[in-house]
């Protein structure tokens, strides 16, 4: 089983503070603000990590965002086993395990640099 990460508010502000102009803080806030439907926070994360301080990337995630936020929370939290997320069952358990765990702290490296 995958882990799940915990975001806050006070998580996002500061990430948009790391990966943003200071001055495209209240530009950015806003786009993430349009979506406001499940895993609100933890979304608003996974949109932010794949926009990687671009703005126009930004606007084109929350918009995936908002048809289904199934399509920002894999490829953010867990890249490698979306890759590989079909054949999963045919791998060994530690394997399945090893990717797991190279997926969860990429996103912990990512979540607090």
């Amino acid at each position: 089983m995958q882990p799940t990460p915990t975001v806050t508010k006070a998580d996002i502000e500061r990430i948009v503070r790391r990966d943003f102009a200071a001055e495209l803080f209240a530009q950015v806030m806003a786009v993430l603000n349009e979506y406001d439907d499940r895993e609100g926070d933890r979304v608003r994360a996974a949109v932010l990590k794949l926009a990687n301080g671009n703005m126009e990337r930004l606007r084109y995630e929350i918009e995936g965002a908002k048809c289904d936020f199934r399509e920002v929370l894999g490829p953010a939290e867990y890249p490698g086993y979306t890759k590989k997320m079909f054949r999963m069952n045919k791998l060994p358990p530690e394997e399945q395990q090893r990717i797991i765990d190279a997926d969860w702290k990429q996103y912990q490296d990512w979540f607090t640099r």
